[in-house]
């Protein structure tokens, strides 16, 4: 039997593949970045066939690096940036126009629009979503109505509709699988969550034509096959990278919470095989159960997290790389009273204000590019505790452990500022890539690698436990700063 899985991490900066082992080591990993589009202000764009081609070519990369043969593998999992939009034509596989991204915002006037249209209450109902540019549906209906023709073509069937997922899937089957899974289809502001069907109400009030839509199936099982240098390899796990994350995490009891520190950051907590309305500006999101079928989630997300570091580096010059923000952040006692909102395009849970925009706030003379980086890292848990916040407020009690992981997870001094702000215990895991496990998980889980629960459980490990040790009044003195930054935005 195969012994090792291959995982696609595709992210919003740059795409990873990562091998495992059946003991859920690390075998190899290897990374690559591609191009940021930013054509206006709040516009974000990917080029969907560079991302297809550099990840295509990490594939044997990673093969070669694990000092495996691709015939080894026993599955491909894949998870993805969720929300990123492509539109592709069928006869010929090519994009008709860049990927819009998650953090895109130009669809904002219509959402505002629909809201005012009343859609708000059917859209809550159906989908578990609030009405937010953040979402692909918008997205979809904004490339139809500014690509010429595309609207006749999407209607006739031409043209096919698909998050990263989807696009992936159909390039490693040569263009013969159009399908994606329930929690991808559930970011997309046209599926029905509650039916787990495409919502034909939701498409015709978005002006999505159901013909471009792919097939949904469960998270683990066999989407298609894959050619890797003359091996058959099956595509047998599908994720968005959120819902990987908890799945990687080992979340399989309702009100296990876990931290995802990307570009973004995404709070979700496991909720079971029915779905929990929030009362606090929440979002009830799909998930995986524990054999890798649908199941339900709250979820809270930040869209700006790592993604301000990377303007530290990239638009500032303050940091050389995104690792060094630790040692800045150390070479000061506090942030003297500065706070950063990284609002950069808009806030997400639980403002959801498309029009804020980032700003400094509370600058002296005495302020200094380290004070600036720092403020920079706890923008990261200032925002995650607003998240940790509302889902207490929804579940009744506030979790005694915040499982994290993403890049940003590594960093020692935002694990403790976190832990010290939540006056709760952090969990972080030896691989804190656990999108990538939680694809690697479902593959395995759907061809034997794994054979349940209690098997991947066991192959999740705890790198350490940050515990909180700040006095309350210190936290809530922070906490209050914060929320007085916010509204200075809003």
């Amino acid at each position: 039997m195969s012994r090792f899985v291959m995982a696609i991490d595709q992210g919003t900066t740059g795409s990873t593949v990562m091998v495992f082992d059946r003991r859920g080591r690390v075998r190899s990993r290897v990374y690559s970045e591609f191009t940021q589009h930013y054509p206006r202000p709040a516009w974000v764009e990917h080029d969907a066939e560079q991302i297809w081609k550099v990840t295509r070519g990490l594939l044997a990369r990673a093969c070669r690096k694990a000092d495996i043969k691709p015939s080894s593998l026993a599955a491909i999992g894949i998870t993805n940036q969720r929300e990123t939009t492509v539109v592709w034509d069928r006869s010929t596989g090519e994009p008709i126009h860049r990927a819009i991204v998650w953090q895109d915002r130009r669809t904002a006037d219509h959402c505002r629009r629909l809201e005012a249209d009343g859609l708000l209450p059917e859209v809550r109902k159906r989908t578990g979503l609030v009405l937010d540019p953040y979402f692909s549906g918008t997205k979809v209906a904004w490339i139809l109505d500014h690509v010429r023709g595309a609207r006749r073509r999407a209607e006739r069937g031409e043209l096919a509709f698909g998050t990263i997922d989807s696009w992936l899937i159909y390039k490693l089957t040569g263009g013969r699988v159009h399908a994606t899974d329930y929690t991808n289809a559930s970011r997309t502001m046209l599926f029905n969550i509650r039916r787990r069907r495409w919502d034909a109400t939701l498409c015709r009030a978005l002006g999505v034509p159901m013909e471009m839509l792919p097939e949904v199936h469960p998270s683990s099982g066999v989407f298609g096959t894959t050619v890797l240098s003359g091996a058959e390899i099956p595509i047998a796990g599908v994720a968005g990278d959120q819902q990987a994350a908890l799945y990687g995490q080992a979340c399989f009891r309702p009100g296990m919470i876990k931290n995802t520190y990307g570009t973004g950051c995404f709070m979700l907590m496991y909720t079971g095989d029915k779905p929990v309305t929030s009362r606090n500006r929440l979002l009830t999101t799909m998930a995986c159960a524990p054999d890798g079928g649908p199941a339900y989630a709250l979820e809270g997300s930040v869209f700006i997290a790592g993604a301000a570091v990377q303007w530290l580096r990239d638009g500032l010059g303050l940091l050389k790389n995104a690792a060094d923000s630790e040692t800045a952040a150390r070479r000061v006692d506090s942030t003297l009273g500065t706070y950063l909102v990284p609002a950069f395009t808009g806030l997400g849970a639980p403002y959801w204000d498309p029009d804020a925009r980032g700003a400094l706030v509370g600058l002296t003379r005495g302020v200094t590019a380290d004070h600036v980086i720092r403020a920079t890292l706890e923008s990261l848990a200032y925002q995650s505790r607003d998240l940790a916040d509302a889902m207490a407020a929804d579940a009744g009690r506030k979790p005694r452990v915040l499982r994290v992981d993403g890049g940003a997870a590594a960093n020692d001094f935002l694990m403790q500022f976190q832990a010290d702000l939540l006056g709760s215990s952090v969990d972080r895991p030896r691989v804190v890539e656990t999108t990538a496990v939680g694809a690697a998980f479902l593959a395995g889980r759907a061809t034997g690698v794994w054979k349940g629960a209690a098997d991947i459980e066991a192959a999740r490990s705890t790198d350490r436990v940050f515990r909180p040790s700040m006095k309350p009044a210190r936290r809530r003195e922070l906490y209050e700063g914060w929320q007085q930054a916010v509204a200075r935005v809003r």
